[in-house]
């Protein structure tokens, strides 16, 4: 089932300790399928050295297992919670990356301040509020979805496709798992850019109609980046 999904999530998943954006089992993928809205998603705590495609797991929308023998990731409610809210994603990535991950503990988002943000996420990349007694007690990992969504009302997500979970860690998404891990990425090297920008000038701003013009670019009607397909 889904066998073509399951590679792609595979090497997806793989992506993120070639990007070194992972260590031990720390980090996980997923993507879902268009068409019966299943999702593909890592096996809690296996190996990168060890996992193959076929130890990917199959799950509905609300989180029962439809194949596999294995576990899914612990953090599968929070990757359901997020293609449940916006249907129009279909990847998701979690990372305990250091500079993404250093500014979720700081428990501050990471501001546009440079054109690499600008051109490909529109806003400041949020960070989520602190979680309640109830949340962490309760259905945590659902809740921590539930955090993200709530953050992004009157966001569009698919303009700043990433968000930092508060004390936790980054989640970015895409139009597929390698959008998603390419997004990743990105936030990564500009969380670390930033954090480097703020120690040499804490009082650094950037010019709104810049942060425009570089999204604009690359996003929407008017976008001329990149060659136009024939």
């Amino acid at each position: 089932m889904l066998e073509s999904l399951k590679e792609k999530v595979f090497k997806a998943n793989l992506d993120l300790v070639r990007h070194g954006l992972v260590i031990f089992t720390w980090g996980n993928v997923s993507a879902i399928d268009p068409d019966t809205r299943l999702v593909v998603i890592k096996p809690s705590g296996v190996s990168y050295e060890e996992m193959k495609p076929e130890d990917m797991v199959v799950v509905d929308l609300d989180g029962t297992i439809v194949e596999g023998d294995l576990n899914p990731s612990s953090d599968t409610p929070t990757h359901l919670a997020l293609y449940r809210a916006w249907p129009e994603i279909g990847g998701v990535v979690h990372t305990h990356s250091t500079y993404a991950t250093a500014w979720a503990q700081a428990g501050r988002g990471i501001p546009a301040i440079g054109t690499t943000h600008a051109d490909y996420f529109h806003n400041e990349i949020p960070c989520t509020e602190d979680m309640s007694e109830q949340e962490v007690k309760g259905a945590y990992e659902l809740e921590t979805g539930n955090v993200i969504v709530r953050r992004f009302e009157g966001i569009n997500p698919v303009h700043t496709p990433g968000v930092l979970v508060k004390n936790h860690g980054p989640f970015t998404w895409g139009k597929d798992c390698a959008e998603a891990v390419h997004n990743a990425v990105v936030l990564e090297q500009v969380a670390k850019m930033s954090c480097l920008a703020y120690a040499i000038n804490p009082d650094l701003t950037m010019n709104s109609l810049l942060v425009e013009k570089h999204f604009s670019r690359k996003h929407g009607p008017g976008a001329y980046y990149g060659q136009k397909k024939k």
